[in-house]
């Protein structure tokens, strides 16, 4: 590993944007430490040592702990998430979208402009929620106008970070919203190794086993494939005869990778924040929707599992996939081309994206299994198991795939095997 580290830094380019890369996640740190204007952190931060096992917790978790010193990254990159899975969905159900999703470049870069859009609107949405709530707890003393420059500041600080991680993806390493969330829940990294240490005999005993067992379990289903085999027929092209060649179509298990669980994620903390606008509903949030209720562990499941078949179903089109072999000449064996082969693709994706679904699922809500059952503390399941490891491992091979392509077009030998 020290060797492909070593040839991956003697690349310019690549060295460029692996510093380019560190570089943004600074200016992210530093922006989760600097508080909003008119805001007692200290204030904030006992209000969250309360409360670390609610929907909030969860929360800060994904701003790197920005939310819990209402910083001005408060907000992290989740209204961006937010407004993305809105944008998809909507897709399904207006024409005009999925007309602009046809039209490749042109179209992306006009639904793209919706969703920058539409998260300023959910970001000032948000940090009044949380502005409304933390001033009912007594936390905070704000004014009209100091009301008013706090959302601004905290939207401005959420389109500051989705711009960041649209120059992570053009100019540095991996996807820049996930590497965001990835880096975000690396902070909690040091928060739970202390709890573990000072944990009791059991939980420092089984702890290591189980969470080294969650991470060799997601590496092991994702990086898992089913090869549909391909032969291809000869062909003429101008005045020479192609031979023709058989190779596989690679079907991941996980096509969806953690897109799933970060969306539930977003998804599940949308109650928290209209309960804000109508206190009457608060009861009802608390009893139904804090991390480890019976109600938000079956919502997180079945959201997982929806959201793993709706973004295989974006990712991998069969149909699409057998005009491509047609085209080319390739046929699967025993299959007929064209429509039987789109018809065969799509059974087997389908069962493929069953057990990897209730894979996600089931990691997912095992913190709070664990927290209830097995005596852990809530930093240990919230920073070392479950949703964090789920998104860490999978932002973690997604990068180091890039980073591997990175180096096989320069002749170097990659990483992963």
């Amino acid at each position: 590993m020290l060797s492909w580290l070593g040839n991956a830094w003697r690349v310019p380019e690549l060295r460029r944007r692996i510093l380019f890369t560190a570089f943004v996640l600074a200016v992210y740190r530093l922006g989760s430490w600097l508080p909003a204007p008119g805001v007692d952190a200290s204030a904030i931060e006992n209000y969250f040592s309360g409360n670390g096992g609610s929907i909030l917790g969860l929360l800060s978790l994904f701003s790197g702990g920005a939310l819990s010193r209402f910083s001005l990254f408060a907000l992290g990159i989740m209204p961006y998430v937010t407004a993305s899975i809105i944008v998809q969905l909507l897709t399904v159900v207006i024409p005009k979208l999925a007309e602009l999703q046809k039209e490749g470049e042109a179209g992306y870069a006009k639904i793209n402009q919706y969703t920058r859009y539409l998260t300023v609107v959910l970001a000032a949405l948000q940090s009044f929620g949380y502005a409304v709530l933390f001033q009912r707890q007594d936390v905070l003393q704000a004014n009209a106008g100091r009301m008013t420059l706090i959302v601004v500041t905290l939207t401005t600080g959420t389109v500051l970070l989705m711009w960041l991680g649209e120059q992570i993806t053009k100019r540095g390493i991996g996807n820049g919203i996930s590497i965001l969330i990835f880096a975000s829940i690396l902070t909690s990294l040091p928060l739970g190794v202390s709890a573990w240490w000072n944990g009791g005999p059991m939980e420092r005993i089984f702890f290591p086993l189980i969470a080294i067992g969650i991470v060799a379990s997601v590496v092991f289903v994702m990086e898992g494939q089913r090869r549909i085999p391909i032969q291809y027929a000869r062909r003429m092209v101008g005045r020479r005869t192609t031979t023709g060649g058989a190779t596989y179509l690679p079907l991941r298990i996980l096509m969806a990778g953690v897109i799933p669980v970060i969306f539930a994620a977003a998804l599940l903390a949308f109650p928290a924040t209209v309960a804000q606008y109508f206190p009457s509903t608060q009861q009802f949030i608390n009893d139904h929707f804090q991390p480890g209720n019976l109600t938000y562990l079956l919502t997180e499941a079945a959201l997982i599992i929806l959201f793993t078949y709706f973004y295989t179903a974006v990712q991998f089109n069969p149909v699409e996939q057998a005009d491509n072999l047609r085209k080319y000449g390739g046929y699967i064996p025993g299959i007929r081309p064209g429509p039987p082969t789109a018809q065969y693709l799509d059974r087997v994706m389908t069962r493929l994206t069953l057990p990897g679904s209730l894979f996600l699922a089931a990691v997912a809500v095992a913190p709070s299994i664990f927290i209830r059952y097995g005596g852990f503390s809530q930093a240990n399941a919230r920073a070392l198991g479950g949703t964090s490891v789920l998104i860490a491992v999978g932002v973690a091979l997604d990068t180091m795939r890039q980073m591997e392509s990175q180096m096989m077009m320069r002749n170097y030998e990659g990483f992963l095997k």
